[in-house]
């Protein structure tokens, strides 16, 4: 048997070792990927709160908000003490044979914490699979008879089979089989869900539509659906008795300003929340879907259809007692409100960015601790690039993702700052903290990204094409 590596072994790897080891047993694309940007050649040692430390000592301000996990920051001390001591009293993890306090304690917290009657919560492991659980319980409560369900053009719902047909995110850009009857409509565009619910009736004139699937708010194009057109979508649902979905996987648990950005809205009310990421407070996965009780009645309350969408690790012990733990804080900390002071500093920032490089900012847009920089401009040598790049071939967006992804490295490279940018739409930089960063952390983030903008994008766009593609393109090209 061959000899195999244990964690304080590979606590001790060197960089090399580790992408050695992904080049073999993950993915050299990857490493080729990774290590186009200096956090790809660097190791980890710890992280707290906004702030992350290298293996070399150097510390790395992280806007990412780990892609909506962090909002309570690396390694919240609620969170790990939660997490400590849970393992110490030998806590059972899960057992089918037996209740679960913990799931039953997170399911009435929620329960208090969403407006009306939605009140019954699954519990499964990521967003994807709380999302398909979501479809699921909207199909069986019209009892298979409706076969169509609407999404929109630019939606991210997950990359299982079934959440990956229902995105429309350039991410998921294999057709891989997946759910049918979906009907596409354009983001926020009411008349045309109007008229494909229309166009989905049967010759008796019976509506079949099962379900639409929304995001109030798009983290991965920084769009939103106005307020008077989800009361409209509410009221289409009711009309034609549709299962309305709410995608919260992502914007909820404070990130926007609000616990969730429907409940921004007075009275409305999707059938089934589906929400993640956070929910976790950044150390457990955990997913979650609840719906409004006459809808679960309906679909699944009866003794036959009770273990229909139920998972091994349903209720898993650990995960669940870090949930409750982490939405009280949220609640204890009223991190909404430390989403709209976030906003309050960085949206005015984020503007006065855009007025000051009108060149390369095309415009900003966002809520909450949740924001997007939508880059532009660039040489037109860029265009010729993007038919001759290999794996880029007729890609429309080379020239916003080149010109994005020379910033995240200067951000990084120059001034400690890890940062992302999103692959749907027009593909932003997006800027998301923890809601645990501090007031100093933004502004320093500002005054950075200043810097970065203010060098030019030839001299941004020749260095990053340099060190990290190998082109022999010009610095004043």
């Amino acid at each position: 048997m061959s000899e195999l590596i244990g964690v304080d072994e590979c606590e001790s790897f060197t960089v090399k070792q580790v992408q050695d080891l992904y080049r073999r047993y993950v993915s050299r694309s990857q490493v080729n990927l990774m290590t186009s940007f200096g956090f790809g050649r660097e190791l980890v040692e710890s992280a707290e709160g906004a702030w992350i430390e290298t293996r070399g000592g150097r510390k790395i301000l992280d806007v990412t908000g780990g892609v909506g996990v962090l909002n309570h920051g690396h390694n919240h001390p609620r969170i790990l003490q939660a997490r400590r001591n849970f393992a110490e009293r030998r806590r059972m993890e899960v057992h089918k044979a037996f209740f679960s306090p913990y799931l039953a304690a997170l399911s009435h917290n929620i329960a208090e914490l969403l407006p009306g009657d939605l009140k019954i919560s699954y519990f499964p492991n990521s967003g994807a699979e709380a999302n398909e659980g979501a479809i699921k319980m909207a199909y069986k409560y019209h009892g298979g008879r409706r076969n169509t369900i609407l999404r929109s053009d630019i939606s991210f719902h997950g990359k299982t089979l079934g959440a990956g047909s229902l995105t429309g995110s350039s991410e998921n850009s294999f057709q891989f089989p997946g759910l049918p009857g979906i009907v596409v409509h354009p983001y926020g565009d009411i008349p045309a869900v109007r008229a494909a619910i229309e166009a989905a009736r049967t010759p008796d004139g019976t509506c079949d539509v099962y379900a639409i699937m929304v995001e109030p708010f798009s983290a991965s194009s920084m769009r939103c659906w106005s307020e008077s057109d989800l009361y409209e979508l509410r009221r289409l649902c009711d009309a034609n008795d549709i299962i309305l979905i709410f995608d919260e996987v992502y914007t909820g648990w404070g990130k926007t300003g609000s616990l969730f950005y429907f409940m921004r809205y007075p009275g409305l009310l999707p059938d089934i929340l589906v929400y993640s990421k956070s929910l976790g407070g950044g150390k457990a996965s955990i997913a979650g879907y609840t719906a409004r009780e006459p809808v679960f009645r309906k679909a699944y309350d009866r003794l036959s259809d009770v273990i229909l969408h139920s998972t091994t690790y349903y209720g898993f012990g650990e995960e669940t007692a870090t949930a409750i733990e982490a939405v009280n804080i949220v609640v204890e900390d009223d991190y909404p409100a430390r989403a709209r002071q976030i906003e309050r500093i960085l949206g005015p920032g984020l503007q006065n960015i855009h007025k000051r490089h009108p060149d390369v900012v095309g415009r900003v847009s966002g809520v909450g601790s949740l924001w997007g920089v939508f880059l532009t401009g660039g040489p037109k040598v860029l265009d010729l690039a993007a038919k001759l790049a290999p794996g880029f071939s007729g890609d429309p967006q080379f020239r916003t993702k080149l010109i994005t992804l020379a910033v995240i490295a200067d951000l990084y490279r120059e001034h400690g700052i890890v940062s992302y940018y999103s692959p749907n739409a027009d593909n932003p930089l997006v800027v998301a903290p923890t809601l645990a960063i501090e007031q100093k952390d933004v502004e320093y983030f500002l005054d950075s990204l200043d810097k970065t903008l203010a060098k030019g994008l030839p001299r941004l766009l020749a260095r990053f094409v340099r060190e990290k593609v190998g082109s022999r393109w010009p610095a004043g090209s």
